[in-house]
């Protein structure tokens, strides 16, 4: 074993697997969804008047470079007077992955795919989120489709959903699109080598734009998160990068908030229940003052999502190397996201945190479970069948996937620190620039930046505040527990 790197990618999925059991998700598949999977013998092939044939747009998905479970599909137009028509296609898992069955129930036990880098634990097996129920290049899928118009200030004109049959035409990454938009690259050759691509995909940016820009005119926060991931060459971790936001990441972002909407709002119409997202109007808004009169600023007494982002806005301008700590700051201030049931003559809550009304999940049902729901219930009210799910159940649901969602996040964010700690683990003695992050009575944290890593300040100056630069020694690491100790250095 090479005593500089005593721990392997073998080790973070065993630690991983471990963290997942504790926090009451399953690991693995257990035998009776495996028995299940063995009956399914092809894609869903369902026909009738009923699913529309789109599989001649020039349909293309735009997804992590390294990713197989791909649930979306956009393609767009212009139209006169600067309208924009907008299509969506999301998979149509629910046609192979029946409501009651093994592969169901399983999925509703994790409720979500948790993502650490040494190993994914999808929510779905393989087989299914990664070919038969993924929209995979050239390949014919059922899809549910949200069709929408766009005005030329990017307020919805009007939108419709219903299902059809799909073929995805371009398998596209975000960083090599993003470096085409930007001017920095060529076109991405899977989109050269498709007739008109490059246009409708330069009409789609472009719409992107204009809705994040009414978003954030609405109220909508743009916050940095610190979600670094690391970088494998065979069982050892050489690098850890940092996630960057970029232009391909908003178009999707932007098309896939606008979908949700519509279906959230298509629901309602039918006058039937449906499970929303919501991050709630800051409880703890005070607090959100009293940070912002810290750096001198002032913020409304009551919660003013407007507000709060101009104060974003300015201070991602005027420190940008503190934002990411401040964004932090501001997300725990404002609470988790959860689940809830809305019906028609409930009360609205709403997302505090994009700035919009209706809001729920329904666009990646090979990775999400309340997606998967989502997409149940829309097939009901297209069909006009009663819902599958009672009122009591939706409410049941809501609170387990909000349980087991948060429980998959602390299982990523627990993975990130011992890969971290697995890096540095053979760079005991070096020096790092770093910036303080925390100040508890439990310690100083702080936060290095090549590799992008939190530690603990276990020895040094005690009189730090959050957002000090300083130099730091790595003392320690221990992979495990995922602890990284430093002390102050000259």
């Amino acid at each position: 074993m090479n005593q500089n790197h005593p721990h392997h990618r073998a080790d973070l999925v065993r630690i991983a697997t471990l963290a997942m059991t504790e926090r009451g998700l399953e690991p693995e598949f257990p035998a009776r969804v495996e028995r299940e999977l063995a009956t399914i013998t092809g894609p869903g092939s369902e026909a009738g008047p009923d699913i529309h044939d789109l599989t001649a747009l020039l349909w293309c998905s735009i997804d992590n470079d390294d990713s197989r479970d791909l649930d979306q599909l956009t393609v767009c137009e212009p139209l006169d007077q600067g309208l924009v028509r907008l299509w969506v296609a999301i998979a149509d898992v629910d046609a192979l992955v029946k409501k009651g069955g093994a592969i169901d129930e399983h999925a509703l036990t994790n409720t979500t795919s948790v993502y650490t880098s040494a190993r994914i634990f999808p929510m779905l097996p393989e087989r299914l989120s990664t070919d038969l129920t993924s929209l995979n290049f050239a390949e014919d899928r059922l899809a549910l489709v949200t069709e929408m118009v766009f005005n030329a200030d990017a307020s919805l004109a009007g939108a419709t959903v219903y299902r059809a049959r799909v073929r995805n035409k371009a398998k596209l990454d975000y960083d090599a699109v993003s470096a085409w938009i930007d001017g920095d690259a060529a076109l991405p050759a899977a989109a050269a080598v498709v007739p008109g691509m490059e246009a409708q995909l330069r009409t789609q940016d472009a719409l992107a734009q204009r809705l994040r820009v009414r978003r954030r005119a609405e109220g909508s926060l743009e916050l940095e998160t610190f979600q670094p991931r690391a970088v494998f060459d065979g069982e050892q971790v050489i690098d850890i990068l940092q996630q960057v936001q970029n232009r391909a990441r908003q178009l999707i972002e932007e098309v896939m908030i606008a979908t949700n909407g519509c279906t959230a709002r298509y629901l309602a119409g039918r006058g039937g229940a449906s499970l929303r997202r919501v991050v709630r109007s800051p409880e703890r808004w005070q607090r959100i003052v009293a940070v912002a009169q810290e750096l001198g600023e002032t913020l409304p007494t009551e919660p003013d999502s407007k507000a709060l982002e101009a104060f974003l806005a300015k201070r991602r301008q005027a420190d940008p190397l503190r934002f990411p700590d401040l964004s932090l700051v501001i997300v725990r201030l404002m609470g988790s996201g959860e689940y809830v049931v809305e019906t028609p003559s409930g009360p609205p809550v709403g997302h505090f945190g994009l700035a919009v009304r209706d809001y729920t999940h329904s666009t990646a049902p090979n990775r999400r479970f309340p997606d998967l729901i989502t997409s149940r219930l829309l097939k009901a009210a297209l069909a006009d069948k009663p819902q599958p799910y009672s009122n009591a159940e939706l409410a049941d649901l809501a609170l387990h996937c909000t349980r087991q969602e948060d429980a998959a996040q602390k299982v990523e964010r627990r993975m990130r620190k011992s890969e971290a700690a697995l890096l540095l683990e053979a760079h005991i003695g070096q020096r790092y620039d770093a910036i303080v992050t925390g100040s508890t009575t439990d310690g100083i944290w702080v936060r290095i930046f090549t590799p992008p890593a939190e530690g603990k300040l276990v020895r040094g100056q005690t009189s730090l505040k959050v957002g000090d630069q300083i130099r730091v020694k790595l003392v320690a690491t221990d992979v495990e527990r995922g602890f990284i100790d430093f002390v102050t250095s000259d």
